[in-house]
């Protein structure tokens, strides 16, 4: 019977998930060690550990994601729920609640060099977007007509992208989104990869983050910029360019984006081209009547 109860519980560990968090980088991992419980020393040594443990589990069938353990955060939740941060169980009911709220990623074998910079990745993303949601929820109503401007901007934003991407070559594309002065710089980035039919593939994440930041830089009028780079399976890449102007997209000349990729701001020199790029001007979107400005 007793051997019958082990190999039942063996069964049932397959079928439990798990998530880990990561101590990413040396500062995190040093403010870490004011903890008596936290027995590592070695940063190194520890990424080393914690791949093989990934591993491990990988080998039995094990499914486990992987979080960004932030020790900051880490400490405002024990505060936050009255708990002692020198405790190996705190410490496993925050990883939970990073598994329920923060950005993980699956463990698939992939080396943990290949996966740490994506999780990076992946929390700035959602933070980017957490953050800029917030501040298009403060902007309020339009004392003119009432509109939720934060909501209004957010329509305007996707209606302008979905446009872009209806608009462009064939290809693959590639679009970075920069807002300045929000206070602080944001930066999007979204993946548009062709479907067999031809239809861009888009991750609803990365989307909303993208559109989010879009449509703060259009609330606001703040001075940012668009550009796209598409890859085709044959011919060169080409590179398209627009500046935020107001409430709309105003497309940058070919001179404009060469000048963007090929001059120096610092000094004014000259950096030689990507060679099998061409810097284009981009589609017309069509936009010549946007929607009136609101207060």
């Amino acid at each position: 019977m007793a051997h019958t109860d082990q190999t039942m519980r063996r069964v049932l560990r397959r079928e439990i998930a798990g998530t880990i968090g990561v101590l990413t980088d040396e500062h995190d991992f040093r403010a870490m060690r004011r903890y008596r419980s936290f027995t590592f020393d070695d940063h190194a040594a520890y990424l080393q550990q914690m791949e093989a443990l990934l591993r491990a589990r990988a080998s039995q069938g094990t499914h486990t994601t992987i979080a960004l353990f932030d020790p900051e955060e880490y400490a405002d939740f024990c505060s936050a729920a009255g708990l002692d941060p020198d405790a190996h169980a705190s410490r496993t009911r925050f990883t939970a609640e990073l598994a329920a709220n923060g950005p993980t990623l699956p463990y698939e074998g992939q080396a943990l060099a290949d996966l740490l910079p994506a999780l990076v990745d992946e929390a700035v993303r959602q933070a980017t977007w957490e953050y800029a949601t917030a501040l298009l929820a403060r902007l309020g109503s339009c004392a003119t007509c009432g509109e939720d401007l934060g909501r209004a901007a957010f329509s305007r934003a996707k209606r302008l992208v979905l446009r872009i991407l209806e608009t462009a070559p064939p290809g693959n594309r590639h679009l970075v989104c920069s807002v300045s002065g929000v206070p602080e710089t944001l930066l999007a980035v979204l993946h548009a990869d062709e479907d067999i039919d031809g239809t861009p593939h888009l991750d609803e994440a990365e989307a909303l983050e993208f559109i989010s930041v879009l449509a703060l830089g259009l609330a606001t009028h703040s001075p940012g910029g668009l550009v796209m780079r598409i890859s085709a399976p044959s011919g060169p890449e080409r590179i398209h360019g627009w500046r935020l102007r107001g409430y709309g997209l105003e497309p940058l000349t070919a001179g404009e984006v060469f000048d963007a990729y090929c001059i120096d701001m610092d000094t004014g020199d000259l950096i030689s081209p990507e060679s099998n790029v061409d810097y284009c001007a981009p589609p017309d979107l069509g936009d010549e009547n946007p929607p009136g400005h609101h207060h």
